[in-house]
């Protein structure tokens, strides 16, 4: 998409950025039309596509994960593979397709998937003896194996996770990232001698998650356990990470199951212990999705478009010459020192934009739309002066820098970036937490559109009542971090030690 460069002589630099900014993007229509608070969907959808980050294909509810968003899905991976290899897990890979008979062996967990089970009926015009699952989620299809592969109690620990897509068909609705029929994700099958081995991992592995949310997604979320209803199907509980969004509504993040010997019995997974008695296997799995790639957009994104944490931004800075004819070869030659400054002081990753079809304005809304955490803007005057000026993308605050200085400040600026976007994260989160007493309590907190914290007895026909009579709001979790107090259920008024976060489920 060109854009033709203005004739006019630029009298003040700065200035005049400011107007090829508005004029750029009323020329190129670069800009969002849609404002986040008033219209979160339609912001939402074209941030997705003015930022380059997926396209809709022909199958409904499938996205196309364009390269800056698979950039992203890459540093996610990237870090939390790294962490799973310290823990001891190897990476694995099994078929995408699941023989009928080896998923109805688990009834909970069949019940629990079966809407959502996409299936291969016929393979070169001829019909298929068996139905083949396309894989929804790997249990049976692991486990089968698992159960050939453990015989004595040295097969163990067996721990094992591959980096794959799912298909689960069951919705309506589709919304890129966040609700998408296939999807990417990694998902870790776990074995242990003893429940105590398979717990402390299960704790360990939604810890892991916690620190990436944070550390990388600068996202705050509450860690605790899923109640009954709310469960993986067949797992014997559920530790989930939840998140708020901006809509008001809560989302799940990554999550760890304990499966006890659930599945082992089912799949006849066991093995001899030291005493040379047969044993059943205690399991987990645990997963963390493409899902909170469109979680990170909604939570950190803005009018102008991505905000991208620093740990996770494909490009962390990028260099934006102002340019005038009679100035034009001392600027690029200062910018493509700057460049190779903070490339050999591995400051930040960076990138020079020298492309002289499109003009600095334009430039300043692209790299503000798609989220560049730091943007650099040198001209003759700075040139002269020795020093540039940084744009933070989350503030959008400016900064003078001198050249010399650069590796040193660009990394305390992402770092301060990446904290205070946690900051805000936090912030919100506990400020869209409200404490209630009853179920018209939880009902206004809901209209609200806040996280509602209730006592609750436990009873999962007290769970149904409240969700009927709160418009859908579902129990997210049970916060690890529990005050010791007594009070009654906001549901039916029995005596409770436990309280639950209650909102709308995204």
């Amino acid at each position: 998409m060109a854009h033709k460069e203005t004739k006019r002589e630029f009298l003040d630099e700065r200035k005049q950025d400011s107007k090829q900014k508005h004029d750029s993007k009323r020329e190129t229509s670069l800009g969002l039309t849609a404002k986040k608070e008033g219209d979160m969907s339609t912001w939402y959808t074209e941030v997705i596509q003015k930022a380059d980050l997926a396209d809709y294909s022909s199958v409904s509810g499938c996205i196309i994960l364009k390269p800056y968003a698979y950039a992203i899905w890459e540093k996610i991976q990237h870090a939390v593979d790294t962490r799973l290899k310290a823990m001891g897990v190897k990476n694995a890979y099994f078929p995408l397709f699941i023989p009928e008979k080896l998923l109805r062996k688990e009834q909970a967990h069949v019940k629990g998937f079966s809407p959502e089970v996409a299936w291969v009926t016929e393979a070169g015009g001829s019909k298929l003896d068996e139905r083949l699952a396309i894989r929804p989620t790997s249990e049976t299809i692991m486990y089968e194996s698992y159960a050939k592969w453990i015989r004595s109690w040295r097969d163990l620990p067996l721990k094992l996770n591959q980096w794959n897509n799912v298909v689960r068909w069951e919705f309506k609705h589709p919304v890129p990232f966040l609700r998408t029929r296939e999807f990417l994700w990694n998902e870790g099958h776990t074995c242990f001698a003893t429940k105590d081995e398979a717990e402390k991992e299960c704790v360990q592995i939604l810890n892991m998650y916690s620190h990436i949310l944070e550390n990388y997604f600068a996202l705050a979320g509450v860690k605790g356990k899923k109640t009954e209803n709310e469960k993986f199907a067949g797992a014997e509980y559920t530790l989930s990470i939840e998140l708020y969004l901006p809509n008001g509504k809560a989302i799940q993040g990554p999550d760890a199951h304990h499966d006890g010997q659930n599945f082992a019995k089912a799949f006849g997974i066991s093995f001899l212990d030291k005493n040379e008695k047969e044993q059943f296997v205690y399991q987990n799995t645990w997963a963390i999705t493409t899902r909170m790639i469109g979680v990170m957009i909604m939570a950190h994104g803005d009018d102008k478009g991505l905000v991208l944490p620093p740990m996770l931004a494909p490009l962390q800075v990028v260099i934006v010459p102002i340019i005038f004819k009679d100035s034009k070869e001392k600027v690029m030659e200062k910018a493509h020192e700057i460049a190779q400054i903070l490339s050999l002081s591995k400051a930040a990753s960076a990138y020079l934009d020298d492309r002289e079809e499109y003009n600095p304005g334009w430039k300043f809304n692209h790299y503000e739309l798609t989220g560049v955490p730091i943007r650099i803007e040198i001209g003759p005057r700075d040139v002269e002066k020795g020093q540039v000026i940084a744009v933070r993308r989350d503030t959008l605050m400016k900064e003078t820098i001198a050249i010399k200085d650069l590796p040193k400040r660009i990394p305390e600026l992402l770092v301060d970036i990446q904290s205070c976007l946690y900051k805000r994260s936090l912030k919100n989160l506990q400020e869209n937490i409200e404490e209630v007493k009853t179920l018209d309590g939880l009902k206004q907190a809901v209209e609200k559109k806040k996280l509602a914290l209730a006592f609750f007895c436990g009873s999962t026909s007290c769970e149904d009542r409240i969700k009927a009579e709160s418009n859908g709001a579902t129990a997210r979790n049970i916060p690890f971090d529990q005050k010791l107090a007594k009070g009654k259920c906001a549901g039916c008024g029995k005596e409770s030690t436990v309280q639950v976060l209650w909102g709308k489920s995204y």
